[in-house]
């Protein structure tokens, strides 16, 4: 990648997006962070606050990358996550999700693609191991990410003339969700094949390998410890610890 470079992440005020925000600056990138109105950024980064629900989001984001270095990296991270199934379907998440987890992401791609210039440009959209194995548990979240992950294809084709990468990285459970007990956690975190569970150095990790590889585009990177091939049948957070 160029020197003097930009990376901008979504979703940047908590868990994974904060923990990738403070690695970037530690790497030297110039970074902004995208957070909720009202909210600060991560040490070390620049804030550009703006809710992925609306359809100015990305103008707001990339206001705040006027006069630094290239925008050499996207982040798409920020997501929603509620629930919602068939029998409990909710008009309103499946809109909610979709603004947040598909069409945040397609704009803010699309803006980079706009101001991009010369050189190498990467895309990551953060997707879901349980895309591998899915079940109806969260509904419009899983439809959103699948979404998504149709979308990373899509503009992987579209940019590939521009220089620009589209990548994603699709982790199994890592952090303790919302609802989820302590518990549960403990015992799902490593109920896979390897017996290992998803810890973030793991994403670090495929964030490396996807800025090295430059003539890798279109993929998806699942971090599972293989637990697709023993896929459950409900979300972990509703089987017995």
């Amino acid at each position: 990648m160029d020197e003097g470079r930009t990376a901008i992440v979504t979703g940047a005020g908590k868990r994974i997006g904060e923990a990738l925000a403070h690695r970037l600056s530690g790497q030297g990138w110039t970074v902004i962070a995208n957070v909720r109105p009202g909210s600060s950024a991560p040490a070390g980064a620049r804030a550009a606050p703006a809710d992925l629900g609306t359809p100015d989001c990305a103008e707001r984001i990339f206001a705040a990358c006027d006069g630094l270095p290239p925008v050499r990296l996207l982040i798409n991270n920020g997501a929603r996550f509620a629930w919602d199934t068939l029998g409990e379907f909710s008009a309103a998440e499946f809109d909610a999700h979709m603004h947040v987890n598909v069409r945040a992401p397609l704009l803010l791609t699309e803006a980079l693609a706009a101001r991009h210039g010369d050189g190498d440009a990467l895309v990551v959209n953060i997707l879901d191991a349980k895309l591998q194995a899915p079940n109806p548990d969260f509904l419009s979240y899983t439809v959103s990410k699948q979404a998504l992950a149709g979308a990373t294809e899509l503009a992987a084709r579209a940019l590939a003339g521009k220089g620009i990468r589209v990548n994603a990285i699709a982790p199994a459970l890592m952090l303790r969700s919302n609802g989820q007990s302590e518990q549960n956690y403990r015992a799902m975190h490593a109920a896979n094949p390897l017996g290992r569970g998803v810890v973030v150095d793991d994403i670090f990790a495929a964030l490396d390998y996807l800025l090295a590889a430059r003539s890798v585009t279109g993929e998806v990177l699942t971090i599972d410890g293989g637990q697709r091939f023993a896929p459950p049948q409900r979300d972990v957070q509703f089987l017995e610890a």
